[in-house]
């Protein structure tokens, strides 16, 4: 029997996005196979989940400025923690964003570490050079590659001529069922919902997640279900997001919607998510640009029908059995998608078919994908 494995998981920071969940799963996945995973962050609060495996709070300091400073300081936070020696004492590095993949490679280039890997969950657009160097080193200098679709893998393939591992996402279909667990009413009133429907976003008001086509197609949705509800979860992004949603907060207050009709519910605690899922009527998700798009998935495990767009990375793991598919650049088409996927008969087909479509996407396969590129890395990392 070959030996645990003793890996360093470094993300940005502890808030429930994509790449932060993908790694405390991960971590928790890895330690079921018998490896000795621990999740770092630098923050001033501890990760908003429990997990199995060990994690590790790296005291954030405080900065001034915007995106770039704030990067600049939480590499700085990761160089701080690791110049302790006795810090570095894993097998092998895994970096899921650009921050930790920054403060890795100059770990790296100064000796402290042979090699380290990294995932690249998606590539953001930077009007900054600055954070757009920042974003293409923590890519280049990493020795080994994740990808978690095949659209970001043929994306790095051809940018940077680099052959990421494709590992997918997976969901936690104990936690994310049709099956209630006592939460839904206490949830529905906080959140004031009514009867409906309830049209769910993930993700927070930002470009990216699409959010002002969503709102001007519940718009259309609402002119004709005159109960409908569209509650906005998350939000927590360390990027900067305050031009987008004040154009969207311009829109909401000229659409002539009751005051009830958008709630924004900002951060919703781990445990209140699956309920989340299941008080919903149709998560909206016609994203522009995703890395996976994991809350699709944690929707079908709920039995939550899902309006994705018809674009990678969604048309690779979803059929049009699975899905109602809409243009993300047409707001007609998200309307006429969440339409169809709240009538009948599709809304009982897709709400039976997803639970099926979540239960082949387990976490431990996620890790199992893993395994031989660490097992090569820290072998390299040792010789």
């Amino acid at each position: 029997m070959r030996a645990p494995l003793r890996i360093a998981i470094l993300c940005h920071s502890t808030n429930p996005r994509g790449g932060v969940v993908h790694a405390l799963e991960l971590g928790d996945a890895l330690a079921r196979l018998g490896h000795a995973p621990t999740v770092l962050a630098p923050a001033g609060a501890g990760f908003f989940r429990k997990t199995l495996c060990e994690t590790v709070v790296i005291p954030a300091r405080s900065f001034s400025g915007g995106v770039l400073e704030m990067a600049e300081a939480r590499i700085a936070d990761y160089l701080a923690w690791f110049d302790v020696p006795s810090l570095r004492g894993f097998d092998l590095f895994h970096a899921q964003d650009s921050i930790s993949g920054n403060a890795l490679a100059t770990l790296k280039e100064q000796g402290a570490i042979d090699r380290f890997a990294r995932t690249v969950h998606h590539v953001d657009a930077f009007s900054s050079p600055a954070l757009e160097a920042l974003q293409r080193r923590a890519i280049v200098s990493a020795d080994v590659h994740f990808a978690v679709s095949e659209t970001w893998r043929a994306q790095l393939s051809g940018t940077h001529g680099l052959k990421p591992v494709v590992v997918g996402n997976g969901v936690d279909a104990d936690r994310f069922s049709p099956i209630a667990d006592g939460r839904e009413a206490a949830l529905r009133a906080r959140l004031g919902l009514g009867s409906g429907p309830v049209v769910l976003s993930v993700g927070g008001v930002e470009s990216r997640k699409n959010s002002r086509r969503i709102l001007a197609a519940f718009r259309q949705l609402a002119l004709m279900l005159p109960g409908a509800q569209l509650v906005i979860a998350g939000g927590v992004s360390l990027l900067d997001h305050s031009e987008y949603r004040c154009a969207f907060a311009q829109e909401r207050a000229e659409a002539g919607l009751p005051p009830d009709a958008v709630v924004l519910a900002g951060f919703v605690p781990d445990a209140d998510m699956p309920a989340l899922y299941r008080v919903a009527d149709v998560l909206a998700f016609p994203s522009l640009v995703e890395g996976f798009g994991l809350a699709a998935l944690e929707a079908l495990a709920s039995g939550l029908p899902v309006v994705a767009s018809r674009i990678a990375p969604f048309t690779e793991y979803l059929g049009d059995s699975d899905v109602a598919w809409c243009d993300p650049l047409n707001e007609a088409s998200i309307a006429n998608a969440l339409m169809a996927a709240l009538a009948e008969p599709l809304r009982s087909r897709l709400a039976a078919r997803g639970p099926a479509v979540a239960a082949s996407r387990g976490w431990g396969a996620v890790a199992a994908a893993h395994l031989p590129a660490y097992r090569r890395l820290a072998e390299l990392a040792h010789a």
